[in-house]
C-alpha cells in the first residue's frame, strides 16, 4: 500500500528537533464553533499519557489529550505537533530518529500514520474501515508491527500484523479469536512480543517475526501488558492487579509505589536508563534512581455560550405529538397502527384524526397486524404487572392477554400463516434479549435464541421458516462496537442462524427501528442505510442477491410493508410517508394528533416540620409551602389559620426537599409504566435520558407531559451518534458527514432536549454536532473530555466508561485522574455526571434494611437482582472506586458542575450515588445540590430548589439529609409538577 499525504491545516513555522532542523511551530486549529472564544490553561500532568524517547536521547514525544507533543528530554514546555482533532496516540520514534509513527482517529477509524518530529509530512500508512493501533518500529526501521481488527485469517478480534513501509505489504502474524495487542520487536528482530486477553486473563506471548507458532512469555494472576525487551534480554512490562499498576522486569517490580500507565517504556540509547509515565508524570529511571521530568502543556478551552431553549411548563395550548412509535402499515395498505401518548392508535393511510384504541395509563408498545388485518398484537402492562403480549380484536374491541412470563416481550411480529408471533424477550440491562415464538392459540412459548446483545425486532420470511433481526456483528471483544447486519434465525429450533452482510462497507443505521423488514412475498428486504430507505433482493432464506438501492433521499426510519409488497410506510422526521416501489411516488400521510400539558389548578398547602431549600445550607423548621397550580407561590412560617380554601397536605414530622433529578438514565419499554412510577416513588421528579431509540424518548416525554404516564418529567436525548460502528441499540452508525446532517435535521424536527456525541464520533464530527445543537439551543454531552472542552461540548458523562481507545483519557489505572483532566473540568466549568453506579454495595453495607424495600418489586426480576442480589457491578468497579471518588471531589473543587446520575434504570441507585459523593468528601448539602439545583441548572429547568416561582417538585422524607444524606431514600410523599402522590399509591397500577 503506497503512502498518501494527509491533508491538514497545519501551518509550518520553525523548531529544531532531534538533529532535524525543520521550520515548524505548533499547528493551527479550527476555531471553536459558533464564534466562541477559547482561552489557554497550563497543565503539568497527563492522564493516560504515553512517552517515547528519541534515539539520541534529546527529545521526548508524548500524547496528551489526543494531541502529540515534543518535550526536551530534560523537561520544559511542550510543543504541539498535531492539531486537536486527530485523537493521536502512542507516538514512537524510528530507529534513525527522523520519523514518528502513531495511530490516529481523524477520519473515523484508527489508522497508522508517520510524520517528521516537527509535525510535517504527515502520511497515512494504513487506511480503511478497520482499526489499526499501537505501532512498533522494527529495529532496522523498514517495518511497523501493529494490532488490528482488520479481516484476515482467523475469527474476529485483534491480531498482530506487520507492514513493509516501502511496499505497503501486509503480513498477519497471529490469527486467533483472542485480543492480541501492544506488539514490540525483539532487539534482534526475530520475534514480536505482545499482550493477549484470553477470557479474564491478560498474558504475554511472542511470535516469530517471519511467522510461526507463539510462545508464552508471562502468565499469572495479574494483567500483563505493554511488553518490551530490555537491551540485555530481560522482559519489561506493566502488571496490574489488586496491589496496583507497576512496572516489572522478569517478574521483579522496579517502579515502587507509583501508578504506572499501561504503555511501553522507552529506552535511552547507550544507557540502562528508560522513560515511562506514572502518576501523570514523565519518569526517568536508571536502576534504583528515579527522576521526574517536568513539563508543561497549554490546552485551549472554550466555555459554551448560546441561547438555551427552555421547555414550557405553563401553556395549555395544544401541542403536536411528535413521539409516534412503530407506525405499521396494515396488510391491505389502508390503515396504520402506531403508539403515541402511551396508547395504541389507528389512522387511515389517507390521514386524518386517529382513533385511540386503549386510552389508559398503561404503557403500550410495538403493534403488529395479523395477516388478515383483523387483529393487532402489541405489548402492554395493562394487566397491572409488567408488559406482556396482548391481542386486540378490531371487530369486537376486546383484548386477550397472550403471554404470562417473567421476562418482557417486545417487538411482536405476526407470522404469515397467523399462527405464531415472534418477539424479542427482554431479560437484561439496556435491551439484552432473546428471540422467541408464541403460539397464538395456546400461548405456548418457544425460545429460538438465548440472550443476545440488544437485538432488533423480528420480521418473518414469506414461508415462515425464518425470522430476521438486526444484530451487531462485532469487530472484536475488546471494543464492543460492530456494524448492524442481517441475522436470520430458522424457526425450526434446530438449524443454526445465518449472518448476511448486504453492504460490507456500511452498517444498518440502528437496531432500534432501522430494519431489516422482510417483504411479505419474501423477495426483498428493506432497511435504513446512511439515513435513507434502501431495498435489496434476497433469496427465500434471506441471502442478498444484489446491493441495497435507495428508494428515497430523505431521513427515514422504521420501514414496514404493505401485504402486496409494493408499498413501504416509513417515518421522515416528524412525518409519515409511503413510497410506491413500482412508480417511486412518495406521499405524506397527514396525521392530526395533539395533546395538552397536564397542569393542576387550585391551591395546595403543604405543612412540613423541616425544609431544606437546596439554596441555603440550613434546615428551616415548621414551614408551609403554598402551591398555586404547578408552581410554588410562597414559603412561609406555618399558620394553620391561613389554610382555608386550599387542599392541605400534612407533612408533620417530615422534611421537604426539592424533587430529585436523575441526570443520566436510559429509559426502556420493558420496565413498563411501573418503571416511571418507581422513579416518583423514590423521590425523582425529573429524569434526563441522554440517549434513546428514535422517537422512544419523545413518546416518553409527551406521555408524561400529557399526564397519561404517571411519572417524572422527561428530558430526552436522541440516539447516540456514532461513526461507522455502534454498540447500543439506541446508537446510530453514522457513515459520513452528509448522513450526520440528516440525523441532525431529525433531532431538530423532533425537538430533542440534548444530543449525545458518542464514543466513535470523530472529533471533527463532534465539533459539527456542537455547532448544530447550539443553534437549536440544546446542549451536547458525551464521554469525551478533550477536544470536547475546546469544541464547546457542554457536559461529560461518567468518571470512566466506554472509550474507543480501550483506555480512558479521563482516568488512568486505579481510576485516577490527573491535573489535565481536573483542570479541563474546572476551567471550562463543564457539567460532569460521574455515574458511580458501582456504589450500591457500600450503601447497602450501611443500610442493609434497604434490601427489603417494597418499591423494588416494581421492577423485573433480573433488575431486582441488581439491588437485592449480588453486587456484581460494584465488584467489577471496585479497583477504580477510590480513584473515581477522588476524581469527583477534585473536579468539584476545581469548579465543575457536578450532577448526579446513575446510568442505570434503577431509581434507588440515585440515592447510593449521592451517598458516594459524601464518601468522596462533599458535604451532605453539597451532595443534595448535585441531585437538585445543579441538575436543574444544566437542564435550564425552573426546579431544583424550593423557592417562590419554581415548579412545585417537592419530596417529603423522613429525616434531615443535611445530617445524613441517606434520608433522601426515606420518601413518604412526592409532589411532581404540583400533583401530590402518596408513596404507597405509587406501588399500585392506577385504575383507569
Amino acid at each position: 500500500m503506497p503512502h498518501r499525504t494527509l491533508r491538514t491545516s497545519l501551518i509550518a513555522v520553525s523548531i529544531a528537533v532531534g538533529g532535524v532542523a525543520p521550520a515548524r511551530a505548533e499547528p493551527a486549529n479550527l476555531p471553536p464553533p459558533g464564534g466562541a472564544q477559547s482561552f489557554p490553561i497550563e497543565v503539568h500532568q497527563g492522564t493516560s499519557m504515553a512517552v517515547s524517547a528519541s534515539p539520541d536521547g534529546r527529545w521526548l514525544a508524548i500524547d496528551l489529550q489526543g494531541s502529540l507533543w515534543i518535550v526536551p528530554a530534560k523537561g520544559g514546555k511542550a510543543k504541539r505537533i498535531t492539531d486537536y482533532f486527530n485523537d493521536a496516540r502512542q507516538p514512537v520514534w524510528s530507529p534513525d530518529g527522523k520519523t514518528l509513527a502513531f495511530f490516529s482517529y481523524r477520519e473515523g477509524s484508527y489508522d497508522l500514520y508517520t510524520m517528521k518530529p516537527d509535525g510535517s509530512e504527515m502520511r497515512h500508512v494504513t487506511e480503511g474501515i478497520a482499526d489499526d493501533r499501537e505501532p512498533a518500529w522494527s529495529p532496522d526501521g523498514t517495518k511497523l508491527a501493529f494490532s488490528s481488527d482488520r479481516a484476515g485469517k482467523g475469527a474476529a478480534g485483534y491480531n498482530i500484523w506487520t507492514i513493509d513501509l516501502a511496499s505497503g505489504a501486509l503480513t498477519q502474524l497471529t490469527a486467533d479469536d483472542y485480543e492480541d495487542r501492544m506488539p514490540s520487536w525483539s532487539p534482534d528482530a526475530k520475534e514480536i512480543a505482545y499482550s493477549s486477553t484470553r477470557g479474564v486473563a491478560m498474558s504475554l506471548y511472542a511470535v516469530p517475526a517471519a511467522g510461526g507458532a507463539e510462545r508464552v512469555l508471562k502468565e499469572g494472576s495479574a494483567h500483563y501488558d505493554a511488553p518490551v525487551w530490555t537491551p540485555d534480554g530481560k522482559l519489561a512490562y506493566v502488571a496490574n492487579d489488586a496491589k496496583g499498576s507497576r512496572l516489572e522486569m522478569d517478574g521483579v517490580p522496579v517502579s515502587g509505589a507509583e501508578n504506572v500507565f499501561p504503555f511501553k517504556l522507552s529506552w535511552l540509547k547507550g544507557s540502562k536508563e528508560y522513560v515511562y509515565v506514572s502518576d501523570g508524570q514523565i519518569r526517568r529511571r536508571a536502576g534504583g534512581r528515579l527522576t521526574t521530568i517536568p513539563f508543561s502543556v497549554t490546552l485551549d478551552v472554550t466555555r459554551a455560550s448560546y441561547a438555551r431553549a427552555k421547555r414550557d411548563w405553563d401553556s395549555t395550548s395544544p401541542r403536536k405529538a411528535l413521539g409516534i412509535l412503530k407506525p405499521t402499515l396494515s396488510p391491505d395498505g389502508k390503515a396504520i397502527a402506531f403508539i403515541a401518548l402511551g396508547d395504541l392508535w389507528t389512522v387511515p393511510v389517507t390521514g386524518g384524526a386517529p382513533t385511540n384504541l386503549t386510552r389508559d395509563h398503561a404503557m403500550d408498545a410495538d403493534p403488529s397486524w395479523s395477516p388478515d388485518g383483523s387483529r393487532i398484537v402489541y405489548s402492554s402492562d395493562k394487566g397491572g404487572g409488567l408488559p406482556q403480549l396482548w391481542v386486540r380484536d378490531l371487530r369486537t374491541g376486546t383484548a386477550r392477554q397472550l403471554t404470562d412470563i417473567a421476562t418482557q416481550p417486545l417487538g411482536a411480529a405476526w407470522s404469515p400463516d397467523g399462527k405464531q408471533i415472534a418477539f424479542i424477550d427482554v431479560d437484561g440491562r439496556w435491551g439484552v434479549a432473546g428471540v422467541a415464538l408464541a403460539d397464538v392459540a395456546s400461548g405456548k412459548i418457544t425460545r429460538l435464541q438465548g440472550s443476545l446483545p440488544q437485538p432488533g425486532e423480528p420480521s418473518w420470511s414469506a414461508d415462515g421458516r425464518s425470522v430476521v433481526i438486526s444484530l451487531s456483528k462485532l469487530y472484536s471483544k475488546s471494543f464492543r462496537e460492530g456494524t448492524n447486519q442481517v441475522f436470520v434465525i430458522p424457526t425450526d429450533g434446530k438449524s443454526p442462524p445465518r449472518w448476511y452482510v448486504p453492504d460490507a462497507d456500511l452498517s444498518i443505521d440502528t437496531r432500534g427501528g432501522g430494519g431489516p423488514a422482510w417483504s411479505p412475498d419474501g423477495t426483498r428486504m428493506a432497511a435504513i442505510y446512511e439515513g435513507v430507505l434502501r431495498v435489496w433482493p434476497v433469496t427465500p432464506d434471506g441471502a442478498p442477491v444484489g446491493p441495497p438501492r435507495s428508494v428515497n433521499s430523505e431521513m427515514s426510519h422504521y420501514p414496514t410493508w404493505s401485504g402486496d409488497s409494493r408499498t413501504i410506510l416509513y417515518q421522515n422526521e416528524d412525518r409519515l410517508k409511503t413510497v410506491d416501489l413500482e412508480t417511486g411516488t412518495i406521499r405524506e400521510v397527514p396525521l392530526d394528533l395533539t395533546y395538552t400539558l397536564a397542569k393542576p389548578s387550585g391551591r395546595t398547602i403543604i405543612h412540613v416540620s423541616a425544609l431544606v431549600d437546596s439554596v441555603h445550607d440550613v434546615t428551616q423548621h415548621d414551614k408551609d409551602i403554598v402551591i398555586d397550580g404547578n408552581r410554588i407561590a410562597e414559603i412561609r412560617d406555618h399558620d394553620a389559620t391561613a389554610h382555608s380554601g386550599a387542599r392541605v397536605i400534612d407533612g408533620t414530622g417530615l422534611t421537604a426537599i426539592p424533587g430529585l433529578i436523575e441526570h443520566h438514565s436510559h429509559a426502556q419499554k420493558d420496565f413498563g409504566a411501573a418503571g416511571n412510577r418507581a422513579w416518583l416513588a423514590y423521590g425523582i421528579t425529573t429524569v434526563r435520558d441522554p440517549g434513546s431509540q428514535w422517537y422512544d424518548g419523545i413518546e416518553n416525554r409527551e406521555a408524561a407531559e400529557a399526564g397519561v404516564r404517571i411519572g417524572p418529567r422527561i428530558y430526552s436525548g436522541g440516539p447516540l451518534l456514532e461513526w461507522n460502528r455502534t454498540f447500543y441499540k439506541m446508537g446510530v452508525a453514522i457513515s459520513g458527514y452528509a448522513h450526520l446532517e440528516r440525523e441532525l435535521g431529525a433531532v431538530s424536527a423532533l425537538k430533542y432536549d440534548m444530543i449525545k456525541s458518542y464514543v466513535r464520533m470523530t472529533d471533527l464530527g463532534q465539533r459539527r454536532i456542537v455547532e448544530a445543537a447550539h443553534a437549536m439551543g440544546v446542549p451536547v454531552s458525551g464521554h469525551e473530555i478533550y477536544p470536547a472542552a475546546y469544541s464547546g461540548v457542554d457536559a461529560t458523562e461518567h468518571t470512566g466508561a466506554t472509550s474507543r481507545r480501550g483506555y480512558s483519557p479521563k482516568q488512568a489505572p486505579q481510576g485516577r485522574a490527573y491535573e489535565d483532566v481536573i483542570q479541563l473540568f474546572g476551567k471550562s466549568g463543564r457539567t460532569f455526571t460521574p455515574t458511580m453506579f458501582g456504589s450500591w454495595g457500600p450503601y447497602l453495607e450501611k443500610h442493609p434494611e434497604f434490601r427489603a424495600d417494597p418499591r423494588v418489586k416494581l421492577y423485573p426480576a433480573w433488575a431486582q437482582e441488581t439491588i437485592v442480589g449480588t453486587d456484581t457491578m460494584g465488584a467489577l468497579l471496585a479497583p477504580t472506586y477510590a480513584g473515581s471518588l477522588k476524581m469527583v471531589k477534585d473536579a468539584f473543587n476545581a469548579g465543575a458542575l457536578v450532577t448526579a446520575g446513575t446510568d442505570t434504570l434503577m431509581a434507588p441507585n440515585l440515592h447510593s450515588e449521592i451517598y458516594a459523593y459524601v464518601v468522596a468528601g462533599l458535604t451532605p448539602f453539597q451532595a443534595l445540590q448535585t441531585v437538585t439545583v445543579n441538575s436543574a441548572k444544566d437542564l435550564n429547568l425552573d426546579a431544583g430548589t424550593l423557592e417562590p416561582g419554581k415548579l412545585a417538585d417537592i419530596v417529603l422524607v423522613q429525616g434531615d439529609p443535611r445530617a445524613d444524606i441517606s434520608a433522601t431514600y426515606n420518601v413518604r410523599k412526592v409532589v411532581a409538577n404540583g400533583v401530590v402522590y402518596d408513596e404507597t399509591d405509587l406501588l399500585k397500577a392506577p385504575k383507569d
